[in-house]
């Protein structure tokens, strides 16, 4: 009966040692850090530099521009200066240039303004070394607003450009 008891209270501490919190500054790893959190294809903690994720979210896509404009500000000369720099670092992308426009004036008028605009940022892209044969341009002018709305911080998020990626370097 001595030994039951020994080996039952020795199985008892061993139950508890498990049940156990881990120490303060014992670090637990995440097995989906990385890929796109709990395996469901979003985007990681930690994008990997050469990827989609890593681009839309730490290089950025978008540039905006003003009312009925399609010249490129300093911030996104900076903006697709990075865009370039990680296209020419990750030539097996190429990039759809997505040009967009606000929901006021015609359909005719914002295809147009989209067009200028897309090209405003292919022309950028390839001044810094980004191949032409990589890049291709369309409009969506006033079809694909971000948001529909009558105000003017609304409105200006819709007057912009997005470099869409593409698997393959060719179009």
């Amino acid at each position: 009966m001595k030994t039951f008891i020994k080996i039952a209270a020795v199985g008892a501490v061993l139950a508890l040692a498990a049940c156990a919190r881990p120490a303060q500054d014992m670090q637990v790893q995440d097995p989906y850090a990385g890929a796109g959190g709990a395996g469901m294809g979003g985007v990681g903690a930690a994008a990997l530099p050469g990827s989609p994720e890593y681009f839309k979210t730490a290089i950025g896509d978008t540039v905006l521009f003003a009312v009925d404009q399609s010249t490129l500000s300093p911030e996104a000369r900076t903006q697709l200066a990075n865009q370039a720099g990680w296209l020419n670092q990750n030539q097996g992308f190429s990039a759809v240039i997505e040009g967009h426009a606000d929901e006021q004036g015609t359909r005719e008028y914002n295809l147009a303004l989209g067009a200028r605009r897309a090209s405003s940022v292919q022309e950028y892209l390839i001044s810094q070394g980004v191949a032409p044969g990589r890049l291709q341009k369309v409009s969506y002018g006033k079809e694909r607003p971000l948001a529909i709305c009558s105000t003017e911080e609304c409105y200006s998020k819709n007057r912009r450009a997005v470099t869409a990626l593409r698997s393959g370097a060719g179009t």
